[in-house]
């Protein structure tokens, strides 16, 4: 029986740049198959091609055997193939059942959309696989993550064949990850092949059968994921051993620096209390809908402040809008990089000094040599691979982005910096590299919050954790007490 999907010798240049330059890949009935790689490995442009966003200038593609070409995803999914892009592109005013089923609805007499129906189906489809989601809530409502668990129900509504899940869990905590896991099993067991693409390699032993390592645009190795290691995995995406994954080399002060008490918002926080002290990383832990980005939001000034009090070095302050929070020394780094913290279509230059325009400008207009001069220290200190700083940002790499994101707040030299989900979608070694940004930025003397929901790098990074639940404090944990059966048993 021919493979459900066969690549051989896929090739894809942009400009007269290689993206990529030996695409191969073997996905079989009943099976989950981890495509692996860094940033800029390839990946995402094979996949695209395969997907029919992209020509090919070389290879060829088999479904079930037979040769095909696909020149647009609709065509894909004719011939069984789905995807779960990692660039969340919903409908913000339409429901989760609009969003899911558009221009597939059912319908009744007239063309007239049958909207009983339409929440019915979709309601089973989302309760079918554990989501914990109404098919009649509005899209612009939803979470980040929860956006994320809808893309991937719209994928698996589609009934394909082959379903691609790139970074499904990027956004989800480790309950809601486990939802997808079991609709992953559920899917093996009805025979269907899953190209599973996560830089969070504990994912890919858990739950992948085989995988498929991409290194600079070529096919590297394939095989079983019980004939190799974990290090041995990484090696083959970075080219080199990681002696450690995790860069912490700060220590604490007894100093308090931020105090909140009797902290809340009209949304997600409820009387939260906590102190953040000098050259100290604070985690911030919970499940989806625990309230860990708006307590972030409400330290900016991006929420409706519903009481409570903050001080910082011993003083009152009001934060009421971002501008307040920046000239208190506060910078943060947000989930969504591409959609809240960069011009995906300005400059690398543009990116880094969005946050110190008046400091760069002179009567409104930019003073070029400065803006030249603060651009280039930042991406020689955080070590941005760049071209140049007049590159399209877009054209980076995830964990290049992140960098950006990072640097944009460094011009300002902040004291406090605020972290949700900081490594969210960078692969291994670009993840080791904002480690040490953010672990140099804590041993200077900055603070940190830090919201993750990727346990290991909670419990790698953090000098005490917060768990967080309905907006709550359900815990504080030490250093010394921190382990992944206790996050867990707080958080639930």
């Amino acid at each position: 029986m021919p493979p459900l999907l066969e690549v051989e010798g896929l090739s894809k240049s942009f400009s007269g740049s290689p993206a990529l330059i030996d695409g191969r890949f073997r996905l079989e009935a009943g099976t989950v198959h981890a495509l692996c790689g860094g940033n800029g490995a390839g990946k995402s442009t094979f996949l695209k091609i395969v997907m029919g966003i992209h020509d090919r200038d070389g290879g060829t593609i088999r479904r079930n055997g037979r040769e095909v070409v696909f020149s647009s995803p609709a065509e894909a999914l004719q011939n069984g193939i789905a995807i779960v892009e990692q660039e969340l592109s919903p409908v913000p005013a339409m429901t989760v059942a609009e969003n899911i089923y558009m221009g597939r609805e059912p319908l009744r007499s007239f063309g007239r959309i049958d909207f009983a129906t339409l929440n019915r189906q979709t309601q089973d489809l989302l309760d079918g696989f554990g989501f914990a989601i109404r098919a009649t809530d509005v899209m612009m409502d939803l979470t980040v993550a929860q956006t994320q668990l809808v893309e991937i129900a719209k994928a698996l509504s589609y009934d394909a064949e082959v379903i691609i899940l790139d970074e499904p869990t990027s956004a989800l905590g480790e309950a809601e990850a486990e939802h997808l896991f079991d609709a992953i099993a559920t899917l093996k067991n009805r025979g269907k092949g899953l190209i599973y693409v996560s830089h969070r390699l504990s994912e890919i032993f858990s739950i992948a059968d085989h995988y498929t390592v991409f290194r600079d645009g070529r096919f590297v190795e394939d095989g079983a994921i019980g004939d190799i290691t974990k290090d041995e995995l990484i090696r083959l995406i970075v080219g080199r051993p990681l002696n450690e994954e995790f860069v912490k080399e700060n220590t604490p002060a007894d100093r308090v620096v931020l105090r909140a008490e009797g902290l809340s918002a009209a949304r997600g926080v409820r009387d939260l209390s906590f102190d953040l002290r000098e050259g100290e990383i604070l985690g911030l832990y919970g499940l989806m809908g625990s309230g860990r980005t708006e307590v972030l939001d409400r330290l900016f000034g991006l929420s409706d402040e519903a009481g409570g009090r903050l001080s910082i070095n011993g003083q009152p302050v009001r934060i009421s809008g971002p501008s307040d929070a920046m000239s208190a020394g506060i910078a943060y780094v947000t989930e969504d990089r591409k959609q809240t913290g960069l011009v995906l279509s300005s400059s690398v230059r543009d990116n880094l000094c969005l946050s110190s325009l008046d400091r760069l400008s002179r009567l409104g207009v930019m003073r070029s040599r400065q803006e030249a001069e603060a651009a280039s220290r930042m991406i020689r200190e955080l070590g941005i691979r760049t071209a140049s700083d007049a590159l399209s940002v877009a054209n980076l790499s995830g964990g290049n982005q992140q960098k950006v994101v990072l640097g944009k707040w460094f011009m300002i030299a902040p004291r406090i910096l605020l972290l949700d989900e900081p490594t969210r979608g960078v692969d291994v070694g670009a993840k080791r590299e904002i480690y040490r940004v953010i672990s140099d930025f804590a041993r200077g003397g900055g603070s940190v919050i830090m919201v993750s929901s990727e346990t290991d790098e909670i419990l790698g990074m953090a000098d005490r954790v917060i768990v967080l639940k309905d907006g709550r404090k359900a815990g504080e944990l030490a250093r010394s007490q921190l382990s992944a059966e206790e996050l867990l048993h707080l958080a639930a």
